[in-house]
């Protein structure tokens, strides 16, 4: 691309605040910095607003906790980075801002959380709690063992090969995930890391961030066709069996879409 060209991606990044240069090569992927380091091995990273040191804690605390099960779990496992950041960022999967939302990078191994989404959860969703935030991260770190795993490599190559079946293979993918960290909350339970009323906690946060109560908070109707995550009782209901049975071999959510 030309220098012209190069300058007016540049002004549109600006405008519409979307990166649309760094995928081209033009800029270098650090060009957005990280507000803060990642966080690994319960470490936690430098905060700005000290009223955030208590949730980095807890992070911290839910990461080691969460990855050594599954270090018992998985064959070979690899620990993941946990990576918080404040309004944007750039990964190896590209460029977001807070409006992405938590999010798993395959292409780094890490998990990205903007800290501000966690006031989002309890404001505009209802779910406030300490157990409704470790519930956003072992989500995450079970999106992290489907990568593992080889299950998300699948995924991307059966939406390839039948495009119409691309919702409904997301759907699974995030359920499975919200199974899976339910089997990380079993044992958290066992080890006696949980306290009365968290599991409630857990589930009032798997419903909030459903397709179906997102969309009607959207003004829309609700269509199940265009669901990527679940309905807030199918979320619900896979973290609850993962949590009742500690068994990850429940947690097979791509039954139904290979049917």
């Amino acid at each position: 691309m030309g220098l012209g060209g190069l300058l007016v991606l540049i002004v549109l990044s600006v405008i519409l605040k979307k990166d649309l240069v760094s995928g081209l090569g033009g800029l270098p992927s650090g060009g957005v910095p990280e507000a803060s380091a990642p966080v690994s091995s319960g470490r936690a990273a430098p905060v700005q607003d000290a009223g955030e040191e208590n949730t980095v804690q807890l992070l911290s605390m839910v990461l080691d906790s969460a990855q050594s099960e599954w270090g018992r779990e998985v064959p070979r496992y690899r620990d993941a980075k946990l990576v918080l950041f404040r309004d944007a960022i750039t990964s190896a999967c590209g460029f977001a801002e807070a409006a992405t939302g938590p999010f798993y990078c395959p292409g780094d191994q890490k998990v990205y959380l903007d800290l501000a989404f966690f006031d989002q959860l309890k404001g505009q969703f209802g779910a406030p709690g300490e157990f409704a935030q470790a519930y956003v991260l072992a989500h995450e770190i079970g999106h992290h063992v489907q990568n593992l795993l080889g299950t998300e490599r699948k995924l991307r190559a059966a939406q390839r090969a039948n495009p119409a079946s691309a919702n409904r293979l997301s759907v699974a993918m995030e359920l499975q995930a919200d199974c899976y960290a339910g089997v990380w909350g079993f044992h958290a339970a066992q080890y006696g890391q949980l306290e009365a009323g968290d599991l409630s906690a857990g589930l009032k946060a798997a419903a909030a961030v459903g397709d179906d109560r997102l969309q009607r908070m959207g003004g829309g109707r609700v269509n199940p066709e265009t669901f990527t995550h679940g309905s807030s009782a199918d979320r619900a209901r896979w973290f609850t069996r993962g949590f009742e049975s500690g068994d990850a071999s429940q947690c097979d959510t791509f039954a139904s879409v290979r049917q």
